[in-house]
């Protein structure tokens, strides 16, 4: 499958070696801690806390929880678009990109940003002075996951229109 010619390189994860963690760190912290992220003029941030010595959104971007073995384990889709997320994040606005806010069942409002194409997705928390919070990214692998994403982005979009009439 070809990329839309303005998103990086895929991060060479296979084979994942000892010290892909660490290489995959130093792009977090080029991307994510040496400049502040932007998503349509307003900060994008994450919570500082660590574990295991890297701040725990960076083991969000990277890796899955597997509930059999209670633990984060490296999930390969993640970390190769590592070098994705800046570029959709710096730039909703490309023609290949989806993004719209959700309203969760919880009330809170979740900011969606989907590469529908390549099966990608960025989450972010919205809050009311336009601020987001990266909560994770991932490749979308279930059909079923692909059909509820397109359900809430056309939800949005009736929303839209309803309130322009």
């Amino acid at each position: 499958m070809s990329h839309p010619k303005w998103l990086p390189e895929l991060f060479p994860v296979n084979p994942w070696r000892h010290d892909t963690y660490e290489a995959l760190y130093r792009l977090f912290e080029r991307d994510f801690k040496e400049s502040q992220l932007v998503y349509g003029g307003q900060n994008v941030w994450f919570f500082p806390e660590m574990e295991d010595g890297k701040e725990k959104i960076f083991w969000h971007l990277t890796s899955r929880e597997d509930k059999e073995v209670g633990e984060r384990l490296p999930d390969l889709r993640r970390s190769e678009r590592l070098p994705w997320v800046r570029p959709i994040l710096d730039d909703p606005g490309e023609p290949e990109v989806l993004a719209w806010d959700h309203r969760e069942g919880d009330g809170t409002i979740k900011t969606y940003v989907w590469l529908e194409n390549d099966d990608f997705l960025v989450i972010m928390k919205k809050y009311p002075d336009g601020q987001r919070r990266l909560i994770t990214s991932f490749w979308v692998e279930y059909e079923n996951a692909k059909r509820k994403l397109r359900k809430k982005y056309e939800r949005r979009l009736e929303l839209e229109i309803r309130a322009r009439k």
